[in-house]
């Protein structure tokens, strides 16, 4: 249910402002309303102002900005982690701290730049170590000392390699030798061996091409060819001690000093926010004025936690909801704990408006029945039923926590359905339990008693819908809406009893007058919701007829789960038949989850909560920490 907000102005002497604003952010039940229209009246709105910062209180949000800014780059160049909490009060040691960050903060810059430098180097190491790796067998027996010249490249594919030779042959007139290894990772490597007059024309060619020649990490260029591969082993050892000692430097420090900027740094926040929030207050020439709302189980405490911090400085005032102010209410669902999974579903449309109703109850009786009603199977309930107390169990809290008590719910459903249709794993696991015979109504052989008790309950189902949209229409005291709504449950009404009138479940001499009736409700149709108010009253008779889905959804699985059964007897093979059983029934099992859950969805989004929901509401979010 959407819960019943309160409209709130508190007013006290304005040297009290920020404090008033720091209580309201402790207690975390009051959401400030930036725009005061509603609140001040048109004669009195000449004699209040937005509150401005003086400029003591601008000057210390500056500071205040700055030294967290500095806090912040000082955390970003330390390990990651909340540390511990600090013993000492924040406004304590503030000035302490703002003389001593700019050092450490000097300090712990020169380690990330360091430690970035040594990550850069090693990382460059790691990636030429990968081709050395592929060219290391083709170097040994190369001697610097030979007056030949290696020239190493990386390829993009077989055809840029039978290119890349011809070059070769072209300009050593075939006086070279190639290797073309592989990295790790597929890479096409080619290691060329020639003479150094050739080479600097290659070299030449390359440039000209494009095509980089492959070059050694510079703490390793003067380092011959052949002893590049010990001597990257060598660097990379040292590098990973030097960064082993950095990381150290920095543990020390954040263990030393981490929990005292951390209180430091929450507290400069906490102040921040408030600050942050002073323009949205008004204030006259005597004092403030704090406008916003609250739930109204709330009130009390605040008005209580007001005056005994302030002792009567400060008053909390609840003031009237107008009807222009209907839309401006924010909203906030809270619902018995029984009913909260489901607000999973509503969270996925936008926020029903203020003064009208929430889908969550609604949709927490009838998508369990849906689901129910078209799974309907007694073996695949106890699946879906011990699938979720798993996940139920395991996970503590969250969306899939809340999806799987819904999952439960649904699937008592299933299994009471299944006992009712006399179906557990289709007519098998019904005939070893016993249920060959239906307590409510066999599926397979009822097609028409499924298809008129399906259009029953979407003409039941729309029914309350456009009820609930009376209650709603007078709520927002929109009467000639509710008009509407009533005389268009009025005409389904005299429908469906002319059709059952029609077909002898009444008795037939009710359709004239049903019929009679219906034609004199359209005057007061047209009236109440325009000229095109006749369509609408089709368009709702096409809903009811979309329930037919119940029954096409679960006779379609009803007949799956038998294709599945008869796998058993048709294959000749007692294992090949049951796998192939068990194959079509988990695959029936995962349509009989989505299935009916998306249908349900869809009947209850589209052909119900048109009925009466109206969204477009404001989140109610309150100041807290």
């Amino acid at each position: 249910m959407i819960a019943r907000m309160v409209k709130v102005e508190i007013v006290g002497p304005a040297g009290l402002a920020v404090e008033v604003l720091s209580l309201l952010r402790e207690l975390g039940v009051f959401q400030i309303e930036p725009d005061s229209a509603a609140f001040i009246s048109v004669e009195d709105r000449d004699k209040v102002h937005s509150l401005l910062l003086d400029e003591k209180t601008m000057g210390e949000r500056m500071y205040y900005e700055e030294l967290k800014e500095r806090i912040d780059e000082l955390f970003a160049c330390l390990p990651r982690g909340e540390p511990r909490r600090s013993y000492l009060a924040p406004l304590t040691v503030l000035d302490s701290v703002a003389q001593t960050v700019r050092r450490h903060l000097g300090l712990c810059r020169e380690w990330c730049r360091a430690r970035e430098s040594l990550q850069r180097e090693l990382i460059e190491l790691e990636r030429y170590g990968t081709v050395l790796d592929a060219l290391e067998p083709h170097l040994a027996g190369l001697d610097g000392r030979s007056g030949l010249e290696f020239i190493a490249v990386t390829l993009t594919g077989r055809d840029a390699l039978e290119e890349f030779v011809r070059m070769l042959a072209h300009l050593t007139q075939n006086r070279f030798e190639i290797a073309t290894p592989r990295t790790d990772d597929g890479t096409l490597m080619a290691l060329v061996t020639l003479e150094k007059g050739a080479a600097d024309r290659v070299r030449t060619a390359l440039g000209e091409q494009r095509v980089p020649e492959l070059t050694p990490p510079a703490t390793l260029a003067a380092v011959p060819l052949a002893e590049k591969a010990t001597a990257l082993r060598r660097r990379k050892e040292a590098l990973g001690r030097e960064l082993s000692d950095i990381d150290k430097k920095r543990a020390a420090f954040a263990a030393q000093w981490g929990a005292l900027y951390w209180g430091v740094r929450n507290w400069l926040d906490e102040r921040l926010t408030l600050m942050k929030n002073i323009p949205y207050l008004m204030q006259s020439d005597m004092c403030f004025f704090i406008h916003g709302w609250t739930p109204e189980q709330e009130l009390e405490r605040l008005e209580e936690e007001a005056g005994r911090r302030f002792v009567g400085a400060v008053v909390v005032e609840r003031r009237e909801i107008l009807e222009q102010d209907l839309d401006q209410v924010p909203v906030t669902l809270r619902n018995p704990p029984f009913l909260r999974p489901f607000e999973l579903f509503a969270r996925l449309l936008p926020l029903p408006r203020y003064a009208t109703l929430d889908p969550t109850p609604f949709l927490a009786i009838g998508f369990p029945l849906f689901f129910g009603m078209i799974l309907g199977d007694a073996g695949y309930g106890l699946l879906l039923l011990l699938l979720s107390l798993v996940v139920v169990r395991r996970t503590p809290r969250g969306d899939l926590r809340d999806a799987s008590k819904i999952l439960l719910i649904c699937s008592c459903y299933a299994i009471v359905f299944g006992f009712l249709y006399g179906e557990c794993f289709g007519a098998w696991g019904a005939q070893l339990l016993g249920m060959e015979k239906a307590l409510l109504v066999e599926r397979r052989q009822a097609i028409l008693p499924m298809l008129l008790l399906a259009v029953s309950i979407g003409a039941v189902h729309v029914v309350i819908g456009l009820a609930l949209g009376v209650v709603t229409a007078l709520r927002r005291r929109t009467g000639k809406e509710a008009l509407f709504k009533v005389v268009n449950i009025a005409a389904i009404l005299c429908m469906a009893g002319a059709i059952l009138s029609l077909v002898e479940i009444f008795p037939r001499a009710f359709a004239p007058p049903l019929v009679f009736a219906l034609l004199a409700l359209i005057p007061a149709l047209i009236f109440s919701g325009g000229i095109l108010a006749p369509l609408e009253l089709m368009k709702h008779v096409g809903n009811i007829v979309s329930y037919t889905r119940i029954m096409a959804i679960g006779l379609a699985s009803v007949l799956l789960a038998r294709v599945a059964n008869s796998f058993a007897g048709l294959t000749g093979n007692v294992v090949a038949g049951v796998l192939l059983a068990l194959l079509f029934h988990a695959i029936n099992l995962v349509l009989g989850v989505f299935s009916p859950a998306l249908h349900a969805l869809r009947l209850h989004y589209v052909e119900f909560y048109s009925k009466f929901m109206i969204s477009g509401g404001r989140k109610f979010e309150p100041l807290k920490k």
